[in-house]
């Protein structure tokens, strides 16, 4: 099913879909507006509403963090391809300015930063890269920043048996 699934859709745009309808995300108001066939664009939106507004009527920083966490590994793991194992390892989140209303982040991959990863993962050692993404609100105004630190390591070869 799977596999027709992805044949007929394409993988980014079925992914944007099971994200969209995902619960957490349903819930917490977020959206994914664009994947690129390449994976290596994302754009991501949540709106402001009675479910992720906080006590002051501002975006709540924990849905502000939800929308935009497992972007950067599923694109790494989708460019890296089944050699590489990818984890998310540590985050930091800015908060800039209050969002009061909706907000937007997009997340883009260098190519530069793929043959960084190769070589540096290509002995079978493990690479850190740091990334970053911002969020915005519909004017343009900075809301937050966050930091994400991946793990990512070569599998070993498989042995013949």
């Amino acid at each position: 099913m799977r596999e027709w699934l992805t044949r007929r859709f394409g993988k980014a745009r079925l992914l944007r879909c099971l994200m969209s309808l995902y619960p957490p995300y349903l819930g917490a108001g977020v959206r994914v507006r664009r994947i690129s066939a390449d994976f290596r664009e994302v754009e991501v939106r949540m709106g402001l509403g009675w479910y992720n507004r906080n006590y002051v009527g501002t975006q709540f920083g924990g849905s502000l963090y939800s929308m935009v966490d497992p972007f950067f590994m599923l694109m790494l793991m989708e460019n890296l391809g089944r050699d590489y194992i990818v984890w998310d390892k540590a985050a930091a989140i800015d908060f800039i300015a209050p969002g009061r209303g909706p907000v937007f982040a997009r997340f883009s991959l260098d190519p530069a930063l793929l043959d960084e990863i190769r070589r540096q993962t290509a002995s079978g050692e493990k690479y850190l890269p740091q990334l970053q993404v911002e969020i915005h609100d519909g004017s343009g105004t900075l809301v937050a920043r966050v930091d994400k630190t991946l793990y990512v390591r070569r599998k070993p070869p498989v042995r013949q048996a």
